[in-house]
């Protein structure tokens, strides 16, 4: 069948009209991708210091991240450590604080806090039992310090684990620390009797 004149047209005038519309589209690209611009650590002549990336102000603070809270950021009171949490402690939070401890700390201080973690069972320097009188003695606020900032050859942990989290983690060792040294007399009646089954 013999196409039409309006075909015939179009079949001329399309072909162009794609590659204007692609030339057209490929210059604007280009108009962006040459925009004058710095790129990181650029020198720039602008400068006095010569660097293009620019330091933050000092005292500049990320919205939402200003640390009002002195206790809940550091632990201590007047360069003091404290021996309270800044929260309550509940089931919820142990619980939470035993799956942190089990995954950052347990390598290395194990799942009782004995320091014979994996990692020191193949040749890195043991860190101190949990349960010494010294560190059952000391204030919960030195454990988050100690988390937060590191200690010896222990790394920082304060950009791998939030605040809320390195006190739960706190409050759980507390607890390991307790179960090792718990009495029995001190538990509740109905628990006593299900340990006496236990060892019967």
């Amino acid at each position: 069948m013999k196409p039409c004149k309006f075909q015939r047209i179009l079949n001329y005038i399309y072909p162009g009209f794609l590659f204007l519309s692609t030339c057209f589209t490929l210059s604007c690209r280009q108009d962006m991708h040459n925009q004058p611009k710095y790129k990181p650590l650029q020198k720039s002549t602008f400068f006095s210091d010569s660097r293009a990336s620019r330091p933050l102000i000092e005292g500049t603070i990320a919205q939402g991240k200003l640390k009002t809270d002195e206790h809940l950021h550091t632990g201590k009171k007047e360069e003091k450590f404290l021996n309270t949490l800044p929260f309550p402690t509940t089931e919820k939070m142990l619980m939470q604080g035993r799956d942190k401890y089990d995954t950052f700390c347990s390598p290395c201080h194990d799942r009782v806090g004995t320091g014979k973690g994996i990692i020191v069972q193949k040749g890195f320097p043991p860190p101190p039992s949990l349960h010494t009188q010294r560190l059952r003695e000391t204030s919960v606020g030195y454990f988050f310090d100690v988390i937060t900032n590191g200690y010896a050859t222990m790394y920082p942990y304060s950009t791998r684990i939030s605040p809320s989290d390195r006190w739960a983690i706190a409050a759980y060792i507390r607890t390991l620390q307790f179960s090792q040294h718990a009495r029995i007399n001190k538990l509740p009646e109905q628990d006593q009797q299900k340990l006496r089954k236990i060892e019967e």
